[in-house]
Order: structure tokens, then C-alpha cells, then sequence
């Protein structure tokens, strides 16, 4: 059970006492019935409604975001767009990040959340949750470069785990790559260590969770929890 004014202020992203200003005009109802009092409790699967519009009743929420280009991959940007300004106004929570980054000229998969416990999963070294990239190359890989992914090259002086990549394409310009780590510009720095530029890059998988193919870039929606077992699997 959870007061009724803290479930408004997470999922309306209000202060508390507006949340209990909604209850005392009367603006409030849990399963069909008006809220009188501010101090009333909610169970975790009621329906909640605002002015006639269901809301939200989730612990946290798990959102799957669709990055394009030139949008920072942080709650502030300091000035510039973040992942988290994307966010259509009735998703938005107090606290939404990404669990995870991509380069600011990267695209494709963010996962936007509340749950830091879950984010620390996913970033947690200990758990290698693969993510899924398409690259698209200045020019051909060849093989040294695929025994190099995927024996475990070296960046600088640190070991890197092994990486999958694939050719897409018959010129393998075009490769798919899955890593297990998260190293800073990993991809494009990978394929520097073989005097390859990568041109574009895009996530479109993390765990066995893809990126819906009919968000379009800049779009989102919430993901749902037999979605999030992917991302472990």
C-alpha cells in the first residue's frame, strides 16, 4: 500500500502538496470512487484516474527510446538536448535517466528508467549484458581484424573481452558487432586499431531485447516486464 499523494507526485511529476491540491478539488479516483483524503492509501494494481485519465501505477518504469543523432545520452545536458528531453511530458518521471550511454553521433537503443537497482545490473561488469550494434565502415574489415574482435584485443593497456562481428554486407562494410563491455567510443575505437573509420554507428539490441523497429528515431515507449527478462537472458 502507497499514500495516493506520492503515487500522483512520481507519476503526474508534481510536488507532493499540488498532489494533495488534486485530491482536495476532488480531481482523484482509485478503482471508481473519489479520493476525500490525502492521507488515503492505494494498492499497487488499482487503477488511478486524474481528471477522467488513467495514469501510470508502476513501482518504476522502463522506457525503450530510439536515439537519433546530436542528443546527449544524460538527464542534463547542460544546454543540449538529452535522451531524457525526448520523453513525451506524460512519461516523464522525476529521476528518469539512461542505463547506459551512447556517443552523442550514435544511434538507436536507450533504455530510460527510474530503477537504479536495475540500471546497475545492466552496467554491472559482473553481468556482461551483450548490446547489439550495426556499423557502417570507411572501408573493408578483413579476417586479422575478426580474430583480433574476437580473441580479446588490446585497447591502450586494457584486455578487452571477446567480440562478435559479422559482415553484412559482401564488401563487409557493413558489420554487425556484439560487445560484453562498455568502454568509452569502444566500437569506433576497435576498428581505429585497424585503421578503419566507423561512418555510422547504431545499437539495436541489448540482451535478447531488439529495438522496436517501428519507433522512429527521436520516439519511445515503455517497455514491458516480460520484455525486461531479455535483457538478461
Amino acid at each position: 500500500m502507497t499514500r495516493i499523494d506520492k503515487i500522483l507526485a512520481r507519476e503526474l511529476n508534481v510536488s507532493r502538496r499540488d498532489a494533495r491540491q488534486f485530491i482536495k478539488q476532488g480531481r482523484i479516483m482509485i478503482n471508481g470512487v473519489m479520493v476525500k483524503s490525502v492521507d488515503e492509501k492505494c494498492e499497487d494494481n488499482a487503477e488511478i484516474y486524474v481528471d477522467g485519465k488513467i495514469i501510470s501505477n508502476n513501482k518504476f518504469v522502463y522506457i525503450m527510446l530510439n536515439k537519433p543523432k546530436g542528443v546527449i545520452s544524460a538527464s542534463d545536458g547542460k544546454g543540449e538536448t538529452t535522451v531524457v528531453d525526448l520523453v513525451p511530458d506524460d512519461m516523464k518521471r522525476r529521476g528518469l535517466f539512461p542505463a547506459g550511454r551512447l556517443d552523442k553521433d550514435t544511434t538507436g537503443f536507450v533504455l530510460l528508467t527510474d530503477d537504479g537497482t536495475l540500471a546497475h545490473n545492466i552496467l554491472s561488469p559482473s553481468h556482461h549484458i551483450d548490446k547489439t550494434y550495426i556499423a557502417s565502415l570507411d572501408k573493408p574489415f578483413d579476417d586479422e581484424l575478426v580474430e583480433d574482435f574476437r580473441g580479446g584485443m588490446t585497447l591502450n593497456t586494457e584486455e578487452l573481452l571477446e567480440a562478435d562481428i559479422e559482415g553484412l554486407n559482401e564488401e563487409r562494410t557493413l558489420a554487425k558487432v556484439v560487445l560484453r563491455q562498455g568502454l568509452y567510443h569502444q566500437v569506433k575505437r576497435m576498428f581505429k586499431k585497424h585503421g578503419i573509420t566507423v561512418v555510422e554507428l547504431k545499437r539495436i539490441k541489448m540482451g535478447s531485447l531488439e529495438l522496436d523497429e517501428n519507433l522512429a528515431r527521436g520516439e519511445c515507449r515503455y517497455i514491458t516486464e516480460d520484455e525486461l527478462k531479455l535483457l538478461f537472458e
